[in-house]
């Protein structure tokens, strides 16, 4: 990878560490004294640093280190964790990612907010010495840099009389180990009977296998006071990064050779019997079982660092640029529409041999769009950490104290799902913390608890994702809301609505239940968006409410976008596709059916009355008015709405394509696919339709 491939690799992952920092910081407010968090927050800023370091950002590095630094002096119990270090680190955050978006950003003001910020940072150092931390920094980078791991093989033989020196072999190869994972072998062969034995003599010496971070000077810096009296010997066997590559391990024999415990003829010789080296070499007197148990540990030793590595790069996950998903995503659609051309050939021909295969392939395809949709999946937790911030920033603007609650983090979206769903949230979250949770004097007036709570919760619903967002504040008063509703002329005064029909109204442009204007919210902008932006994912959204109790508003999202099960309907020629998750069933529409409603486009299903639009009148498609019409029931929100067709054929997997500039704001149609026989069918967006059919009547009356 060349450097620019490197430094994107950094981006990542340093993205990941301030998402990690955030939620840490979050957390440490209600657990100051959290010895974890800390730690965590302090490994994930010096991954920040370092990694930097490695790839030539500077200024995020020297900007890193001094709250760094604050960091490892609270994981020392010497500077406490307060509200104030808290907001700073956010601040630092926040300074960092703006570094990360815009490396090349040298402009006034991002100087003076790093000044602001670093000055604020070394308040909390003591003494404060700016040039001693450049000194401690130049040398923590350097030391970075070098932080790649080595295998060293060491052998360490000492000469007889190291005793009298007073050296103890033990406490030198103790030393070893404190500098990185070691295996020790020593060689005991040159032992003489217990009666020759001179209590005074080292008869020993040792194989020493170390891997370490450290420069081989650190390992000649423990024999530095014994080197006139030992035979020392280091060879560097491998790096880590060997293990990127293909990495041959060494056989017994090799190891042997490289050690110079044998010579060529002696493998050699070995080699030519058939039989295991090492058993070979000492039947035959050409190494002692020492030897061979010393190399054998190095062989043993350099396999499992190998397996380690190597597991947990297999084990890690890899990060894809999104638009290579999404590129997969339309090739598995592409695959899907290509797969139901095979079927529908196969069908027609009747050849077994064929039908077959398609089979086979359909399964296949099945499998495929699955997999390849999984893989878009994203839990919804990972936008957790930035509504809590989001709740903490604002609450403390207003002057109210508020906690966001989290569940279902676990529950699974697509990541376009996710994507689009950042703003309607921030907007619904925005209402609920300005206007929604009352001011603190207010709320204990009221007997509530000072602390507000806003509770943001995601749960799976067949096809589909609830997510809802519920305050304990003021609730809504749906005569108030009417009322609102009438002086801007958006109904009148005898209208007959629910209190759920009436909670609706809040979505209407221009509407606002604010008494005043705000800098959150208030002008009429923003809960028409969130329906819009809804509707446009092909989702609804359902407010309940009651007064001095809070505010309930549920989303209801499907869990993918790319790929739907559709229901195949035709209409006069005309092939469309309704989203098969809205349909609850299809029911016959007769002429006596049309004659006992008068007129109104209602039908009785099973004693409850449930309004329909024929859709050959909406589209305006010219064809023969049939005996018997279908109507498909679809469920929106809380409400059931038919749509009338002429015809109902099948079940169908739908690949969603976009329509060009030319059709995209067709009323009713969110999109297209093709079908097995290479013509297009239109996809119904059902939510759309039915506001346009709405605003039709609206008109009418008015």
């Amino acid at each position: 990878m060349n450097l620019e491939d490197n430094q994107k690799v950094f981006k990542e992952e340093a993205y990941e560490k301030l998402a990690e920092i955030e939620e840490t910081m979050l957390e440490l407010e209600d657990s100051p004294d959290d010895s974890e968090l800390i730690s965590k927050a302090f490994r994930a800023l010096h991954t920040i640093k370092g990694s930097g370091a490695m790839f030539d950002f500077n200024d995020i590095v020297a900007f890193t280190h001094d709250i760094e630094n604050v960091y490892d002096l609270v994981r020392d119990n010497k500077i406490p964790v307060t509200k104030e270090l808290i907001s700073l680190t956010l601040s630092a955050h926040d300074h960092i990612k703006n570094m990360l978006d815009d490396p090349d950003n040298e402009s006034e003001e991002m100087f003076e907010k790093r000044n602001e910020i670093t000055n604020a940072i070394r308040s909390f150092l003591p003494g404060n010495n700016k040039a001693e931390d450049d000194v401690n920094l130049q040398a923590e980078v350097e030391e970075q840099l070098s932080d790649v791991y080595t295998i060293y093989r060491i052998r360490f033989k000492p000469d007889q009389e190291l005793f009298i020196t007073g050296t103890n072999p033990i406490l030198l190869l103790n030393e070893l180990r404190e500098i990185g994972e070691s295996v020790v072998a020593a060689h005991t062969d040159s032992i003489p009977n217990l009666k020759d034995i001179n209590p005074e003599f080292c008869y020993t010496y040792w194989d020493i296998i170390l891997r370490t971070n450290s420069e081989i000077s650190a390992i000649q810096d423990v024999f530095i006071f014994v080197d006139d009296n030992c035979e020392i010997d280091i060879q560097k066997i491998s790096k880590d990064d060997d293990f990127d590559i293909e990495f041959n391990e060494k056989k017994l024999g090799d190891i042997l050779l490289d050690r110079g415990d044998i010579d060529a003829s002696a493998l050699q010789q070995a080699l030519q019997k058939q039989l295991p080296v090492g058993e070979i070499l000492i039947k035959e007197g050409l190494a002692d079982s020492d030897s061979i148990n010393s190399a054998l540990a190095e062989q043993q030793f350099v396999k499992k660092i190998k397996d380690t590595v190597r597991k947990v790069e297999v084990s890690s996950s890899i990060r894809v640029a999104s638009e290579k998903l999404d590129k997969l995503v339309d090739l598995v659609g592409e695959l899907v529409t290509g797969q139901a051309r095979l079927s529908q050939i196969a069908n027609n021909t009747l050849n077994s041999d064929l039908l077959t295969v398609a089979e086979e392939i359909e399964r296949l395809t099945a499998e495929l769009r699955d997999n390849t949709m999984s893989v878009r999946m994203l839990t919804f937790g990972t936008t957790f950490n930035k509504f809590k911030r989001l709740v903490r920033d604002l609450g403390s603007d207003l002057g109210k104290e508020i906690i966001l609650k989290t569940e279902g983090a676990e529950t699974e979206l697509d990541k376009t799902v996710i994507e689009q769903l950042n703003d309607p949230l921030v907007h619904i979250l925005r209402n609920s913390i300005d206007h929604g949770i009352e001011p603190p004097e207010v709320r204990k007036m009221s007997n509530k608890p000072v602390q507000g709570t806003v509770t943001l919760s995601a749960k799976y619903s067949g096809a589909h994702v609830l997510i809802s967002i519920q305050d304990d504040g003021a609730g809504m008063k749906a005569e108030s809301i009417k009322k609102k509703a009438v002086d801007k002329g958006i109904i009148t005064q005898d209208a007959k609505m629910t209190d759920n029909e009436i909670f609706q109204l809040i979505f209407m442009p221009g509407f606002s239940t604010a008494e005043k204007v705000t800098n959150v919210s208030g002008r009429g902008v923003g809960m028409d968006v969130v329906k819009k932006g809804i509707e446009s994912l092909r989702g609804t959204v359902d407010v309940i409410s009651q007064p001095g109790k809070g505010t309930t508003i549920t989303l209801k999202l499907p869990l993918t976008l790319a790929i739907i099960d559709g229901l195949l309907v035709k209409i006069g020629p005309e092939n469309f596709i309704l989203p098969l998750a809205a349909v609850k069933e299809c029911i016959e529409l007769t002429r006596q059916d049309v004659e006992d409603a008068h007129g109104r486009h209602v039908i009785n299903v099973r004693g409850q009355i449930v309004p329909y639009i024929r859709l050959k009148d909406q589209f305006k498609i010219k064809s023969k008015k049939l005996d018997i019409e279908q109507v498909v029931i679809t469920e929106i929100g809380n409400y059931q709405i038919g749509f009338v067709v002429d015809s109902v054929i099948d079940q169908h997997q739908t690949v969603i394509k976009n329509l060009s500039k030319v059709y995209k704001n067709i009323d009713g149609i969110s999109g297209a696919t093709i079908m097995a026989d290479g013509t297009v069918s239109l996809i119904i967006d059902i939510n759309n339709l039915l506001r346009l059919v709405e605003h039709e009547n609206l008109a009418q009356y008015n």
